[in-house]
């Protein structure tokens, strides 16, 4: 009896809960991205053409008050720095909106909401898909590792790519926020060179100062590095769900 007692207390026989499926995981990821859609679609409308044209004159996007785009995907990159970023002393768009609303405390809207507004841009590496659906990813200059989800992501980069994009993370797994591009050390040194203020700055301080993000996009601008980048319908079917 002694025995049979001590083998029920042991942790190994313990009920594992089940790994989700690749169906339960992308029907997460579609109703979480579809509410993060509601959001960014309530904060752009806040935004104004001025703030808009600062950032996408400052990325050579603009001049004067006149887009000069090759593709309507670059305008995400001005749209990006919009939302998510501000001068010192100054609030961001995400931080105006989530001010301005309310939602049930520990709903998924709420949830996503803070999720967003805690968002952060990073340079990330390819490891693995994992096992369920998306992608593992190192978080290279914060050296942790993620959960990301992304079906058109999770189709298009290979293992051992670096990708740069601003991700945040609602629940289990990440979400990018709409924004990336493959980038290549070339690259990255090219943007910290060209920002002299990012010098003086640790890694981790760097990849906070939104003057980061906004010289690699400046430069994915000049390379026409965007033409190559697509987005996909989170709704769109998966064969594989």
């Amino acid at each position: 009896m002694v025995a049979a007692v001590a083998l029920r207390n042991d942790p190994a026989f313990e009920p594992q809960t089940p790994a989700p499926s690749r169906g339960e995981v992308l029907a997460r990821y579609r109703h979480l991205r579809e509410i993060s859609n509601r959001h960014y679609g309530k904060v752009m409308k806040s935004l104004s053409e001025d703030a808009v044209l600062h950032h996408a004159r400052r990325l050579g996007l603009a001049r004067g008050k006149m887009f000069i785009l090759d593709s309507m995907d670059e305008l995400t990159l001005a749209f990006d720095l919009a939302v998510h970023t501000a001068p010192a002393g100054r609030s961001r768009a995400i931080d105006r909106y989530a001010g301005s609303t309310r939602f049930a405390p520990g709903s998924d809207e709420a949830v996503v909401l803070e999720a967003m507004r805690n968002a952060r841009f990073a340079i990330v590496l390819v490891e693995r898909r994992d096992q369920a659906a998306g992608l593992i990813v190192t978080d290279l200059f914060r050296k942790c590792e993620l959960w990301l989800v992304d079906k058109g992501l999770e189709r298009s980069l290979p293992d051992g790519c670096l990708f740069a994009t601003r991700y945040y993370t609602p629940g289990r797994f990440s979400m990018t926020a709409g924004v990336g591009m493959p980038v290549d050390l070339d690259l990255l040194a090219r943007a910290v060179t060209s920002t002299p203020q990012l010098l003086r700055r640790s890694y981790a301080e760097a990849i906070d100062d939104r003057r980061f993000a906004e010289a690699i996009y400046r430069i994915a601008v000049v390379e026409g590095i965007m033409e190559g980048v697509a987005y996909q319908d989170p709704n769109d079917p998966d064969d594989a769900a």
